[in-house]
């Protein structure tokens, strides 16, 4: 089995449709995919209705929290969707997103970047804003060569000049969310050191003890000494071990399924999950 945990759609920041992500994921091969689309499950019926016979789609989301001043996220699956509080959380988290990233164009502009919020909108096109959006549309301008190039202390990395806070869930909370509407929880790619600052790995220890399920180790943001130290701590901690493209269509160079998660890693996520399950494709719209 081929399986990828971690993708997005245009709900939020990915450039596929769901439908099209589910379409592309079961062309690259892969047997089961989780739409893991930041702070909303929007997608989710769209993925479902489009996803094909042989490929089994995974409930997911990806939330946005900050541990200490530190912005990290967590991965999310087979919760149950309507949940009151998660999904009140999650909304507040999302609705917050709009507010910060026209913050964050206020910022551009006034270091003289002709950004404006019709552009990001236009790049967004309904889905949850985000700073990639941003970033596409420095791209657009010229500003930056690609979206990667964003990210960095002159615009948009945390801390950079364009940067804005939002509404971000303490993660002990997220964890007691989702685990009280029957999900696993994995910390994403948790050594992004090119994001900006990680979380100290006495951090996550607390978190497994608070429990946290487990660690993204196989992910395009860590080199082959990251993934081997990433692996060792899981094992310490005894924590589960993921691997996934981060697949954001062609906002990202990553392809879908370039990582993967073992099967049993996946049948263990299945096993405590309460709140939802697995939905393997029966055809979708397109037939299959």
């Amino acid at each position: 089995m081929r399986i990828d945990l971690h993708a997005h759609s245009t709900a939020s920041d990915g450039t596929d449709t769901p439908a099209e992500l589910v379409l592309g994921a079961a062309a690259a091969g892969l047997d089961v995919v989780a739409l893991t689309d930041h702070d909303t499950v929007r997608g989710y019926a769209e993925a479902l209705a489009a996803a094909p016979r042989g490929l089994t789609v995974v409930t997911g989301m990806e939330l946005s929290c900050r541990l200490d001043g530190i912005g990290m996220h967590l991965l999310a699956y087979l919760f149950d969707p309507e949940e009151p509080e998660l999904a009140r959380e999650r909304e507040l988290v999302r609705d917050d997103r709009t507010p910060r990233a026209q913050a964050m164009v206020g910022k551009l502009r006034a270091l003289g970047v002709d950004v404006t919020w019709e552009q990001v909108s236009r790049i967004a096109g309904g889905g949850s804003v985000g700073r990639p959006h941003i970033a596409t549309a420095l791209v657009e301008l010229g500003v930056v060569p690609t979206v990667s190039d964003a990210f960095t202390p002159d615009w948009l990395a945390d801390g950079g000049r364009a940067y804005a806070e939002k509404h971000e869930l303490d993660p002990f909370d997220a964890i007691r969310l989702v685990k009280a509407a029957g999900g696993v929880t994995v910390f994403a790619h948790p050594a992004a050191v090119k994001r900006g600052r990680c979380v100290p790995e006495t951090a996550v220890a607390e978190l497994a003890a608070a429990g946290l399920d487990g660690i993204e180790v196989d992910h395009m943001d860590h080199d082959a000494d990251t993934r081997s130290r990433l692996r060792a701590l899981a094992g310490e901690l005894d924590l589960l071990v993921t691997g996934s493209s981060d697949y954001h269509g062609s906002r990202k160079s990553c392809r879908l399924g370039e990582y993967t998660t073992d099967p049993e890693v996946y049948g263990e996520i299945t096993r405590r999950a309460t709140g939802a399950f697995p939905v393997p494709g029966t055809g979708g719209a397109a037939g299959a």
